[in-house]
């Protein structure tokens, strides 16, 4: 366990996050294990997994949380989105949920002039829709399939498909193919690059298993 700085609440979340890394453990465990008052460690704990520090499980036990994962999933997304973009000549990204927002995280952009581009870093409220947005959020999707699409919804003559990342049960991430409409099949980008915006979803959870 790491050494006491004298910052109280940055001590105690470490311990926190020190007591879940070796076992999940729920709030009130947590304040015994601690030495926590009950409604200190409900409040810290509620509070880190709004940040996304911790992820409560089925049985009411707190893990390490998604914010954890997103430096691994960007690193093991940059040849899967370029693998993506070599394959279709479009933009690939992956995204991942900032509070309100969606971050971009990582990014392969489309060689052509005419291209759908995000720069890494940049942030976008959920509420502006988008098949990322409807993937993180996992709104139902009206395809029926695991992808979600968006056709000018957030931007006009563009379209994307975009399928959830998942981490310990919860959507963490989205893998997103991005095109100009008119370089897409007449049938949208979930029937053109579904599967393959699918495919590229399992291998990051598998990534993420042995992170």
């Amino acid at each position: 366990m790491a050494e006491p700085t004298g910052v109280g609440v940055l001590d105690r979340v470490m311990a926190i996050l020190d007591a879940v890394e070796a076992a999940p453990r729920g709030a009130s465990e947590l304040a015994r294990t601690l030495e926590l008052s009950v409604p200190t460690a409900h409040r810290l704990v509620s509070a880190m997994t709004k940040h996304g520090l911790l992820q409560r499980d089925a049985d009411g036990r707190h893990h390490i949380g998604p914010r954890f994962a997103s430096s691994a999933l960007a690193v093991a997304a940059e040849p899967v989105l370029a693998e993506m973009r070599t394959r279709t000549g479009e933009t690939a990204q992956l995204w991942v949920l900032r509070g309100e927002d969606r971050l971009c995280v990582a990014s392969a952009e489309s060689r052509e002039e005419l291209r759908a581009a995000v720069p890494v870093g940049t942030a976008l409220p959920l509420s502006a829709r988008g098949s990322a947005a409807k993937a993180l959020t996992n709104a139902p999707a009206e395809s029926g399939e695991r992808w979600f699409e968006s056709v000018s919804e957030r931007t006009p003559q563009l379209c994307s498909v975009s399928t959830g990342v998942r981490y310990r049960g919860a959507v963490v991430a989205a893998v997103c193919l991005a095109a100009p409409v008119f370089r897409v099949a007449p049938e949208g980008p979930g029937a053109q690059y579904g599967a393959l915006v699918d495919e590229a979803a399992d291998r990051l959870e598998s990534a993420l298993r042995y992170a």
